[in-house]
């Protein structure tokens, strides 16, 4: 194993957190104040957007011609303050976490910098991989993946992906890649190698680092309390 992907948002920290509760907010009043959708349409289009295409942003591009990068600013103009505070129990297993890391999010780069800065982990990642790296298609659509792949110039099997997501991990499994969910409970999907309560965990829920980066399968469905 030469890399560790780590998703952002209620990866990195806590959903508890409410961060993606803002951003949620922000999408509906830039579909509503921005683009001119009725506000009652809103919730609706965003589920059809979501089923059709993965993500909201892609279906007012396809639909409202919107520029992708105004949605981005919009969306992401969001108060950190006192939400996010610097984690040092994460900043010390990634510390120790062989192997290259990197953030690939569905959002922002602006926005991940953002969130990083807030939790003190920006030196922990060589670098963010954003909604851009494949014309602002999302995760779990293997696009992203592959380019991400092509940039790194490494294949599947060379990589972790770090997820709370299961639908985004089930991607990064086809494509070789070992999967950690990150969150909630313990899942017994065939695309999850290994599960922790959170990223700050990793080092304690896996009895050799080394194993994540060997041809061994990872333990199914392990969980930490801390």
């Amino acid at each position: 194993m030469q890399a560790i992907l780590f998703d952002l948002d209620n990866t990195l920290y806590s959903p508890e957190r409410q961060v993606f509760a803002l951003i949620d907010r922000r999408i509906n009043h830039y579909m509503s104040r921005v683009v001119g959708i009725p506000e009652g349409e809103v919730d609706a289009l965003r589920r059809r957007y979501w089923a059709d295409y993965g993500a909201t942003l892609q279906g007012l591009i396809r639909h409202y011609g919107i520029d992708p990068e105004d949605y981005l600013d919009y969306v992401h103009d969001v108060d950190l303050a006192g939400r996010l505070l610097p984690d040092p129990d994460a900043r010390r297993t990634l510390s120790r976490l062989p192997g290259r890391k990197f953030v690939f999010t569905n959002g922002s780069q602006g926005h991940a910098l953002r969130v990083l800065n807030a939790l003190g982990l920006a030196p922990c990642f060589e670098d963010i991989f954003d909604i851009r790296i494949a014309a602002y298609q999302p995760k779990p659509l293997p696009d992203p993946y592959r380019k991400v792949l092509e940039r790194l110039r490494l294949s599947g099997d060379d990589c972790i992906m770090v997820e709370d997501s299961l639908e985004n991990l089930k991607t990064a499994k086809s494509l070789g890649m070992k999967t950690v969910l990150v969150g909630g409970p313990p899942s017994d999907k065939p695309w999850v190698d290994l599960h922790v309560s959170a990223v700050a965990d990793l080092p304690h829920d896996i009895p050799s680092l080394a194993a994540l980066f060997s041809a061994a399968p990872l333990p199914t469905a392990v969980g930490h309390e801390r």
